[in-house]
C-alpha cells in the first residue's frame, strides 16, 4: 500500500464489498448554541442548513501564509476552510494563542473554521502518527481558544486516524474520543475522519456511523470521508454518499483532488453528487504541497492570481465553489437577513415503484427569493428520516426494502436556509421482488493472461424481476477491463454487476445476458457463488 505523504492526502485500494448502514438515531441535544445536527443535516446556530464549500489550508506548515491565504480563499467565493493544526507530536504544536488567532482570522473573513489535528494521520501504519487520544489531549489543552466559538468553529478531532492496519479499532477509539470531548465541555459539532487514510475502503466508518452518532450524548457528530483513488467512478461516489443520506447521517467530503498517486479520483462526480445531495466539500489544498504531490496545489506559490488547473476547476468550474457556495448565516447582515420560509410543496405522487426504489414528483413551492432545493423525508411513527435531496421537483428514493409500505413528504428550502412547512404525505408499497428461483450460467473463454466471460441470469420464478444486481467473487487475481450489456464495479475480488436500461427486466421464465473482458496474473477460474438482489442464486 502507498502511504500518505506529509502534506498530502490519504491513499488506499478499495478491497471490501458494501454493507448496509444502520439508520441514525433521531435524538439531538436540546440546547444547541452553535452548529448542530438535525435530521441528518448540518445546521447553523439559527437552525438553517449549511453546506460547506471550501478548501484545506496547511497552517501547521505555513503559519506565516495563513492571514493572506484566508483572505484569498474567501475572495474566490469559499464559505469555509479546513485548517491543518499540529499537536506537537509529529509537527510543531499550534498553541492556544495561535489557534485563537486562526479563529479570529476565519471570522474576519466570514469563513466557517474547521480545525483539524493532523498528527493522527495514518496511525497504525505511519510510524510517527499518534492515536486519537493524543488529539483529544491537544484539544483539551487549547480549549480556551474554542469555547464560545461554537457558532463559527467545527472541531475535526483527528485527520485520517488510521491507515490500512488495525483500522477495526476506529469505532471504539472514535466513540471514546467523542466521549472525552463532551465530558470536558466541548459542545461544538465534532467532525470525525474515516480510517484507511481517510478513504474508508473497508467501510468501517460507513457501517458503524450510526453507532458512533448514538455514542455522542449531543448527537452532534459530522462524518468526514476523503475521496481520492478509491472513488474513481460516479457509481462509487454516489453509493457511498447516498448511503449516509438514506440513513439520516450527516457526511462531508473533507478532502478530495483531481488526481492522485493511488488512482484518478472522479472530481466531477464528487462535486456533482455533493451538489445534488446537498453535501459539503473541501478541496485539498490551497498551496504548499510537497513530496511529489505538488499537483494538488490549488494556487501556485500561494498566489490567488495563479490558480492551477485544479484550482480553476474547484473554484470556477461546474458545481464549483463560486457557483454553489452560500455564506454562513452567522455572518449575515441582520438588517438584510431573509427570514421568510418557502411555501409548502404540493402533495407528491409516487410512480416508477420497484422492489427497492420509488420516484416522487410534486408541485413546486414558492419563495420571495426563490426556492433553492427540496428535501424528501421518510415518515414513520412520527419520526422523519432524510431520503433524498434535489434541486428539481422530482427525486428517486433508492435502497428500499421489497414488499414494504413507505410514507414520504417533502420540504422546500431557500438560499438563506429557511425551510418550508412539510408537504402532505404520499404512501407507496414496493414490489415483492422474488428472485429465489434463479440460476446463473458463467461461460469462460480463457487465454491465460486474459479472458472473456458470458454471464446469463435465468429467472425461474413466475414473476418478472425489475432491476437487478448480481454479485460474485473471482477465485484468483482477476481484474475486469470492460463490460457490455451491464455495468460493473470491482472491489478486491468481489464484482457487483447491475443492469443497463435495456437489460433491466428479466421476464418470468426468461433470462438476460451480459459479458465482460478481464485480465489475470495467476490463471482464470470460474466463480461458484452468485447472489441476485442479495439472495443466493443457483448455477
Amino acid at each position: 500500500m502507498k502511504k500518505k505523504l506529509a502534506a498530502a492526502t490519504g491513499t488506499a485500494l478499495a478491497v471490501c464489498a458494501s454493507l448496509l448502514l444502520a439508520v441514525a438515531p433521531q435524538a439531538q441535544a436540546a440546547d444547541t448554541p452553535g452548529f448542530h445536527i438535525g435530521a441528518g443535516r448540518l445546521l447553523d446556530a439559527n437552525g438553517n442548513d449549511f453546506v460547506m464549500r471550501g478548501v484545506n489550508h496547511a497552517h501547521a506548515w505555513y503559519p506565516d501564509r495563513t492571514d493572506q491565504a484566508l483572505s484569498d480563499i474567501k475572495a474566490l467565493g469559499a464559505n469555509s476552510v479546513r485548517v491543518v493544526l499540529a499537536t506537537g507530536d509529529q509537527w510543531t504544536r499550534n498553541d492556544t494563542a495561535d489557534v485563537a488567532h486562526v479563529v479570529a482570522e476565519c471570522k474576519e473573513n466570514r469563513l466557517v473554521c474547521v480545525l483539524e489535528a493532523h498528527d493522527t494521520t495514518g496511525y497504525g501504519e505511519a510510524g510517527a502518527a499518534v492515536p486519537l487520544s493524543r488529539a483529544v489531549d491537544y484539544w483539551l489543552g487549547v480549549k480556551d481558544a474554542l469555547v464560545g466559538q461554537e457558532k463559527y468553529v467545527i472541531v475535526n478531532i483527528g485527520n485520517e486516524p488510521y491507515g490500512n492496519s488495525n483500522y477495526s479499532a476506529w469505532t471504539a477509539d472514535t466513540k471514546t474520543a467523542i466521549g472525552r470531548m463532551r465530558a470536558a465541555g466541548i459542545d461544538h459539532t465534532l467532525m470525525v475522519d474515516a480510517p484507511n487514510w481517510g478513504q474508508d475502503w473497508s467501510f468501517t466508518m460507513r457501517d458503524n456511523a450510526a453507532g458512533v452518532m448514538a455514542a455522542d450524548p449531543d448527537r452532534n457528530t459530522l462524518f468526514d470521508i476523503h475521496m481520492y483513488g478509491v472513488y474513481d467512478t460516479p457509481a462509487e461516489v454516489d453509493d457511498y454518499l447516498g448511503r449516509f443520506v438514506s440513513a439520516g447521517l450527516p457526511v462531508v467530503v473533507g478532502e478530495f483532488g483531481d488526481m492522485h498517486s493511488d488512482g484518478n479520483p472522479d472530481e466531477d462526480a464528487i462535486m456533482a453528487t455533493a451538489e445534488s445531495r446537498g453535501i459539503g466539500y473541501l478541496g485539498w489544498s490551497w498551496s504548499g504541497n510537497g513530496s511529489g504531490v505538488e499537483y494538488l496545489d490549488l494556487a501556485q506559490n500561494f498566489d490567488r492570481g495563479r490558480l492551477t488547473a485544479w484550482g480553476q476547476r474547484l473554484f470556477n468550474g461546474t458545481n464549483g465553489i463560486k457557483a454553489t457556495a452560500e455564506e454562513a448565516g452567522v455572518y449575515a447582515d441582520p438588517g438584510n437577513e431573509d427570514t421568510t420560509a418557502p411555501t409548502a410543496p404540493g402533495t407528491p405522487t409516487a410512480t416508477g415503484v420497484t422492489a427497492d426504489s420509488v420516484r416522487l414528483t410534486w408541485p413546486a413551492a414558492t419563495d420571495n427569493t426563490g426556492v433553492s432545493g427540496y428535501d424528501v423525508v421518510r415518515v414513520e411513527g412520527g419520526q422523519e428520516t432524510p431520503a433524498a435531496s434535489t434541486t428539481t421537483t422530482t427525486a428517486t428514493v433508492t435502497g428500499l426494502a421489497a414488499d414494504t409500505t413507505y410514507t414520504f413528504a417533502v420540504y422546500a428550502r431557500d438560499a438563506a436556509g429557511n425551510r418550508s412547512p412539510r408537504s402532505a404525505t404520499v404512501t407507496a408499497t414496493t414490489e415483492d421482488n422474488v428472485v429465489g428461483a434463479c440460476a446463473v450460467e458463467y461461460r469462460l473463454s480463457d487465454w491465460g493472461s486474459s479472458f472473456n466471460a458470458d454471464v446469463t441470469i435465468r429467472n425461474r420464478s413466475d414473476k418478472a424481476i425489475d432491476g437487478w444486481e448480481l454479485s460474485f467473487g473471482f477465485p484468483g487475481a482477476q481484474r475486469i477491463n470492460s463490460v457490455w450489456n451491464a455495468r460493473a464495479t470491482q472491489q478486491g475480488s468481489t464484482v457487483r454487476a447491475t443492469h443497463e436500461a435495456w437489460t433491466r427486466t428479466i421476464p418470468a421464465g426468461g433470462s438476460v445476458s451480459f459479458g465482460l473482458n478481464g485480465s489475470s496474473s495467476g490463471g482464470n477460474g470460474t466463480p461458484t457463488a452468485f447472489t441476485l438482489n442479495g439472495q443466493t442464486c443457483g448455477s
